[in-house]
């Protein structure tokens, strides 16, 4: 077994402490990473502070996790000691089922093991990338293409498949319309992700504070939705939106943006439920949908697709004595785009 050290947090109102947790022995199919870099999602902060349900502590979150194999079992065939690769939200799933089988692992019909905040396939809790190392069977990891850096790499695994995914599936493109509601950790990846795919691409966001980014990532347009002018303006536009934000909005108003067969599609998770209007689906034969990260095959595509398109999140990386300060700043929209633990400081 290896000892790791990590980061922490013994309850939902409690700070994050150092500690020491054991990764399992490796597995034949086992591959053992030590981290170099994990990525601070909201996912992250929800979970820690208990309010997607019961949680078992102490919990070591993180999902977004870049790093370097140094050992692995004795049946691994895609990775060797030595490769840069990365773990996303999940680090297995039953294998078997039918989405399973379509490399849709995030939908297991038999329920995917998180990465944290779970329970393995050997009965034991997750525990996820606030740590030194990891154990992760090769299925579940990815390869980290040579010209992303590690610390950049690591958002990429959450932050970048969320918005990758959904675009992906709803085919933005040349000639398509695109918005992106947000300009957050996973808002600015969508606006570059919607761009490079050839998409011309709007950013809805309350105010245009961050519109000379969101320019310079590649949106095309720039508004601002505390402007009552700007849903009157914008009306019937959009092939597809992407509502990046963890809050209740108004989804009537967003819905009358849409084009004909036009798609609203949530991957941001709100606290509380969210209500509509089904007139504003029916008028236009309108869609309203969700989507959750991407398999283990799609993560690996969207990767390579940055790679290709040089598609990097923004990132403040710090160190592991500062992430209640990256709670709190996040909470407070105080961060552009995505905190990132530099795990050598644990």
């Amino acid at each position: 077994m290896v000892t790791a050290k990590a980061r922490a947090v013994g309850g939902p109102d409690q700070s994050f402490h150092a500690t020491e947790i054991t990764r399992r022995e490796l597995d034949v199919h086992d591959v053992l990473i030590e981290i170099k870099y994990a990525g601070i999602c909201h996912s992250d902060i929800h979970t820690a502070h208990g309010e997607w349900g019961p949680v078992h502590y102490p919990l070591v979150p993180g999902h977004e996790i870049a790093g370097i194999v140094t050992d692995i079992g004795s049946e691994v065939s895609k990775y060797q000691v030595g490769d840069r690769v990365g773990v996303g939200c999940m680090v297995d799933s039953c294998g078997t089922c039918a989405n399973c089988q379509k490399g849709e692992e995030q939908y297991c019909l038999n329920g995917n093991v998180p990465t944290y905040a779970g329970v393995d396939k050997y009965g034991e809790p997750t525990q996820g990338g606030y740590s030194s190392h990891i154990v992760v069977t090769e299925e579940f990891v990815v390869r980290i293409p040579d010209n992303i850096e590690l610390d950049a790499a690591a958002p990429l695994l959450c932050a970048g498949i969320t918005t990758y995914s959904p675009l992906h599936h709803w085919g933005a493109a040349p000639g398509k319309q695109v918005a992106v509601v947000g300009m957050g950790g996973l808002g600015h990846m969508a606006v570059q992700i919607a761009h490079a795919m050839g998409a011309e691409v709007t950013v809805l966001s309350q105010t245009l504070s961050k519109k000379e980014d969101g320019l310079q990532l590649g949106a095309d347009h720039y508004y601002a939705t505390n402007d009552e002018d700007t849903f009157k303006t914008l009306a019937g536009q959009f092939d597809l939106i992407i509502n990046t934000v963890s809050a209740s909005i108004n989804l009537d108003a967003y819905f009358s943006l849409l084009t004909l067969d036009g798609t609203l599609v949530n991957v941001g998770a709100p606290g509380e439920p969210l209500s509509l209007n089904v007139m504003s689906l029916i008028g236009h034969r309108r869609s309203f949908a969700g989507s959750m990260i991407g398999g283990i095959r799609e993560t690996q595509e969207m990767l390579d697709f940055c790679a290709e398109h040089n598609i990097a999140p923004k990132i403040e990386v710090i160190s592991a004595d500062r992430i209640d300060e990256a709670y709190e700043r996040v909470l407070a929209s105080d961060v552009k785009y995505r905190f990132v633990i530099d795990t050598s400081t644990l």
